[in-house]
């Protein structure tokens, strides 16, 4: 089932004893199911305080977050891991462990931590493998895989986890271009044929305007939201990308730099 992600005048940041840090304030958006949404901002701008708070790792400071029409604050642990999967940047450093084994733990949510996998679970498992196009990796180690594997590898645990929504923090960080061209085309897939919700962020900018079909662009306290195409037409992407020696081109949506 398809599940949309609604921001409403959210705040984030960080509290301590004696103050509170805002990272950014007056968020406002919708990430669609069915859609491959690339979050973009200069670095420091608060991507990754975003991304925490929508997966409930971190509280929001103001305003709510919606999954469907509950708030994210009235879902109970059990429930967000049922929803929503997360993939984030960190390689996984693990050793003994098959890939299999490291995919089957996305099913804890429904075997506890420690529970033994059933033949329905281990099914889900295989089709998740498939569904990345790395079923004859099952059998090999986690440890002995490129970086493109195990990104592969994180995703397929987050959809054995079959939740709705997958958050991703920068999945092509690690990536060689052709890589990260296939990351991109994987998840756009995935969003579209599995309907899945798939929201994430990225420096990978000309990639994210040729695949995403929505765009958040993060700025101080504002955030633009808008296909590829209709944030280039308002001059938002120009504004953003464009320097000394770099253009931007809003019809083909590529960048040009200056030699």
């Amino acid at each position: 089932m398809m599940e949309n992600v609604t921001l409403q005048d959210l705040g984030i940041g960080y509290l301590s004893k004696d103050s509170t840090k805002w990272v950014a304030q007056h968020l406002n958006g919708v990430i669609h199911g069915g859609e491959l949404t690339c979050l973009l901002g200069r670095n420091g701008i608060g991507k990754s305080t975003l991304l925490r708070t929508l997966s409930a790792f971190q509280p929001a400071l103001e305003g709510e977050v919606l999954m469907g029409d509950t708030p994210l604050t009235a879902c109970s642990d059990k429930e967000l891991s049922q929803r929503i999967g997360v993939v984030l940047t960190e390689k996984p450093d693990v050793r003994n462990m098959t890939v299999a084994e490291m995919v089957g733990m996305g099913r804890s949510p429904y075997t506890g931590f420690w529970g033994t996998l059933s033949e329905n679970d281990r099914q889900i498992v295989d089709e998740a493998l498939l569904l990345v196009g790395i079923g004859e990796l099952r059998g090999r180690m986690i440890h002995t895989l490129s970086d493109g594997e195990r990104q592969k590898v994180m995703i397929a645990k987050a959809l054995a986890q079959q939740t709705s929504v997958i958050y991703l923090d920068e999945p092509t960080a690690f990536l060689d271009f052709p890589s990260k061209v296939e990351m991109l085309q994987l998840l756009r897939n995935l969003a579209h044929e599995e309907q899945k919700t798939i929201f994430l962020s990225t420096h990978d900018v000309e990639l994210s305007l040729q695949l995403a079909d929505t765009i958040w662009l993060m700025e101080p306290n504002c955030l633009h939201v808008g296909t590829p195409q209709q944030l280039a037409l308002e001059g938002v992407l120009g504004t953003f990308i464009e320097r000394e020696s770099v253009t931007f081109d809003p019809q083909t949506l590529t960048i040009h730099v200056a030699r």
